[in-house]
Formats: C-alpha cells, sequence, structure tokens
C-alpha cells in the first residue's frame, strides 16, 4: 500500500508532515533508509500524485531532499535553484503545491559549504550568475546580526533561508492566508553536507500570521 496516497493526505496535519521529515533525516543520518520498491512506486503514481511537502533547496549535487529526508518518489516537490533563492516562478510553483495538489508543508532549505553563497561574498560576476548572486548578497549583511553559536560558521546560509522565508510570505497572498488559517506549516532548515544532518532552525508550523503582515521570522 501506497504510504502517501490522496486519502493521507487529504488527512494529514502540518505537524505531522514536519515530523515525517524529521524522521526521514534521522533515518538517512542512521543509514537506515527505507528500501523503496521504485518500480512500484512507478505504478502506483502513474494516474496522479500527492506529495505532502514542497521544499525549495540548493541545485548543490549533495542536496537531494529525496535521500535526505528518505523519501521515494511521488512524495516530494522539490524546487532547485542555486543558492535556495526566490523569484516569481519558484513562488507560483509553491503556491500550486500548497493549493491546488495539498502540501502541508513547505520547507526553504539551505546547506552548509554553498558554492552559490561563497561566490556570492567573493563578488563574482559573470553572465546571469551575476543577478543570482544579487539575491543572496542581503543575507551576507543579515549574517552579521547572528549570534547563535551553532549558526557560526554558516551564518550567511542561515540567513539567506531566512530571507528566502521573508520573501516568500511577504509575496505570496496564498501563503500567507493558508499559513494563517493553520492549512500549511512553514520550515526553514539548513543541511549539514558533513553529516547529513538537518537543522530545522525555522519551525513556524504552529504559528499564525495576520494576512497583510509579514510572519516574524
Amino acid at each position: 500500500m501506497r504510504k502517501h496516497s490522496k486519502e493521507f493526505l487529504e488527512n494529514l496535519t502540518p505537524s505531522k508532515a514536519y515530523e515525517i521529515l524529521v524522521e526521514g533525516n534521522q533515518r538517512f543520518i542512521n543509514s537506515l533508509n527505507t528500501d523503496h520498491d521504485h518500480l512500484e512506486v512507478i505504478n502506483q503514481t502513474r494516474e496522479g500524485q500527492y506529495p505532502f511537502a514542497v521544499i525549495l533547496s540548493c541545485m548543490d549535487s549533495r542536496t537531494s531532499v529525496e535521500l535526505i529526508f528518505d523519501q521515494g518518489l511521488g512524495d516530494l516537490f522539490s524546487i532547485r535553484v542555486a543558492g535556495n533563492i526566490v523569484n516569481d516562478d519558484i513562488i507560483a510553483s509553491i503556491e500550486y503545491a500548497v493549493k491546488y495538489v495539498g502540501s502541508k508543508i513547505l520547507v526553504v532549505l539551505g546547506h552548509t559549504e554553498c558554492g552559490a553563497i561563497k561566490s556570492a561574498k567573493m563578488g563574482v560576476e559573470d553572465g546571469y550568475i551575476t543577478g543570482l548572486l544579487k539575491r543572496i548578497k542581503p543575507s551576507i549583511s543579515k549574517a552579521l546580526l547572528i549570534e547563535d553559536e551553532h549558526k557560526c560558521v554558516d551564518k550567511v546560509a542561515y540567513a539567506n533561508v531566512e530571507n528566502s522565508l521573508e520573501e516568500i510570505l511577504q509575496k505570496s497572498q496564498i501563503v500567507r492566508e493558508m499559513f494563517s488559517n493553520g492549512q500549511i506549516g512553514i520550515v526553514g532548515g539548513v543541511h549539514n553536507i558533513e553529516n547529513g544532518e538537518v537543522d530545522f532552525f525555522k519551525n513556524l508550523t504552529n504559528q499564525k500570521v495576520e494576512n497583510k503582515k509579514l510572519a516574524t521570522v
């Protein structure tokens, strides 16, 4: 029986969706990954998909969210772009996931040793890369305000996740309203590429935000 069926998704709460991700990451870092029967899942999903989470993450080859959270085909909407930055198309994809498919949690996932962040720090300018890195630069200034010891090594990665969350909440009325109504959860995390662990440092899942105000992240 498929784990994430239509019925499963309809009855899933944002908090439980968050727990599934946490438990999956624990399996991943402890090498206890589920044995996914990909051929069977292909057969199960040929007529529809019911991803329980939508995750905006970096394109880094070491940060595949299906592996990091020990999920299979059809379980996650994965949006990947260098530096996990936000633009209009990404917001539209998120809105589609939560409103029209029913995904119960939105995650913005950064990672340590991010090449895009390193390039932004160095002031790299080259082709379309210049415009992408420009979106990361505000996080460099914001990182100077972070005092938490556990974030000191990759402060910009943490700040960059927070900025992406803020931008999504600020620009998307659909996300704000669904979050305020408790229909979806919102989480920010940073994946440590050295040990595979995700630090879910910003969990807004059980909070609410007024439609005309930016969430405090």
